[in-house]
């Protein structure tokens, strides 16, 4: 699962020429809702190699735009529309929150809660940080992890929840108990897991009953594994060395609280109505604003935050949603990703303004780029060209990137000696955490099989020494110098890492 946190993109004194939004006089929608939206969105899809886009815009209780782009599938006439099923990933987050505090306005459980009380057998690697953490703590990054760690571990894999929840128990956090923010998955997992606990009800049904069906979410789907069977839906493509993919639907059931919802941007929009209406849909309360209330409440402080052009005083993390100021007003929302599909959910409820952006590749920052060419035309700010700004970063990282992989493939090329025998490395390994890893030889190459991850490997490609280029066979993982530890001519481990975009954090592979 791709998990999207914001990305900073760290462009200071970025001049642009910048004109003044400009709003049409009958209705107050800003002339680039009215005049401009259609034409950026399909340039963007050419140049970022998106198939598919699905935009929403809700302000002052009403839809202003809904509209699909583009296809549901790189090289078919299948068109998107308003209906069109996206994988939402960590939007879902704030599905999870929301159902815990309702049922914390039910009075069936309180967020302060120490989550063993729900959950008895709620393991974490420090026995006392197990016992001391609530509910709370689930839903706010707190527990001491760093962002993404574990993912690699859980996601895409052959693990059942429980075995999830397991693993997560032995993992060392990186930092001590409620010190530092880090974006932590399984706490998600953890939080769904309590809700049928409290209300008796799977977390898939509590959200069914209690959400989607008063809002009339109808094509809306809770876990993964649904959208195979879904007709009107948008495949899942990545871009691979500037090639378009279509890839497979991502596998996250086993994490399903954290990321595992399908939904339209028609079935969003009822979300985000109801939500920048204390809780009312159609005059029926279906969220209480207190529940709501709870989730915009600042928790965990990330950082300064602000991004290129605006300057913040704060980015914090409520209950499922990400807070920050944006041009003197509370900005409350999220972004999802996962295999194939990025998405961005945000609100600015001072303006009750609501923006929904999907897209069907996980290659592209254009779904943060519209959001924020929308908020800024809203709010009278200088018009920016956000997609284009945000594309030459994006260039610019895949030229490093490029340039980094062709040193290694000139390294390769040049056949260069290894510190043992090709055969010295080859073996059965093991992590603490994860299980077991083998490499062996195939075709002539090295190649890493992983126990839980069945069908992905990791060629070896050596770059002398006792370092390794390992190329995965998902290009979501990435390409990554893997290097072995060698102690008195044998071969004692080796340092495993993936693209950030997976986890930041490395697993030491002993080999047995």
């Amino acid at each position: 699962m791709r998990k999207t946190i914001f990305p900073r993109l760290g462009m200071l004194a970025i001049l642009l020429a910048c004109t003044i939004y400009g709003y049409t006089q009958a209705s107050m929608v800003p002339a680039f809702i009215t005049d401009s939206l259609d034409t950026y969105v399909e340039r963007a899809l050419k140049d970022w190699q998106i198939p598919g886009v699905a935009v929403c815009v809700v302000k002052d209780g009403k839809v202003v735009v809904m509209k699909g782009y583009g296809v549901q599938e790189a090289g078919t006439n299948n068109k998107v529309d308003t209906n069109t099923l996206f994988m939402i990933g960590s939007n879902s987050k704030a599905f999870t929150a929301t159902a815990l505090t309702m049922l914390d306005a039910d009075k069936k459980l309180s967020l302060d809660d120490h989550v063993q009380k729900w959950l008895p057998d709620f393991k974490l690697y420090d026995p006392w940080v197990a016992k001391e953490a609530n509910i709370r703590d689930l839903l706010c990054h707190r527990l001491g992890f760093e962002t993404f760690q574990g993912d690699f571990m859980y996601f895409d894999s052959d693990l059942t929840l429980q075995e999830v929840r397991e693993k997560f128990g032995k993992v060392k956090p990186e930092y001590s108990f409620r010190s530092k923010w880090g974006y932590t998955n399984a706490a998600f997992m953890t939080a769904g897991e309590i809700i049928p606990k409290a209300s008796g009800k799977t977390w898939a049904e509590f959200l069914r009953e209690r959400i989607f069906t008063p809002l009339n979410m109808t094509h809306t789907l809770a876990l993964s594994k649904e959208i195979l069977t879904a007709s009107n839906k948008a495949s899942a493509h990545t871009v691979d060395k500037g090639v378009l993919k279509k890839i497979p639907y991502g596998n996250i059931d086993n994490m399903a609280p954290a990321g595992a919802i399908s939904s339209s941007v028609s079935d969003m929009s009822h979300w985000l109505l109801m939500l920048l209406n204390n809780g009312k849909y159609h005059d029926k309360q279906v969220v209480s604003p207190g529940a709501i209330g709870q989730t915009r409440l600042p928790h965990s402080i990330l950082g300064n935050g602000g991004h290129m052009f605006n300057k913040a005083h704060f980015s914090l993390y409520g209950l499922g949603w990400f807070l920050e100021e944006y041009s003197g007003r509370k900005f409350v929302g999220h972004t999802g990703g996962v295999n194939g599909f990025v998405t961005s959910v945000a609100m600015v409820p001072e303006e009750k303004l609501g923006i929904i952006v999907f897209t069907n590749t996980d290659a592209n920052n254009f779904y943060e780029a519209l959001r924020y060419e929308i908020m800024d035309a809203y709010l009278g700010l200088p018009y920016r060209n956000y997609s284009n700004v945000y594309l030459g970063f994006s260039k610019g990282q895949e030229k490093q990137t490029a340039d980094w992989l062709k040193k290694k493939q000139d390294t390769i090329a040049t056949k260069p000696a290894t510190g043992l025998a090709l055969t010295a490395y080859a073996g059965d390994y093991a992590h603490e955490v994860y299980g077991k890893m083998s490499i062996k030889p195939e075709n002539g190459k090295l190649v890493a099989r992983f126990e839980h991850h069945k069908g992905r490997y990791a060629t070896l490609e050596p770059l002398g020494g006792n370092r390794f280029l390992a190329t995965y066979s998902e290009a979501l993982y990435g390409i990554k110098e893997w290097p072995f530890t060698v102690d008195k001519g044998k071969v004692k481990s080796v340092t495993v890492t993936m693209a950030d975009f997976v986890e930041f954090t490395p697993y030491e592979f002993y080999k047995k």
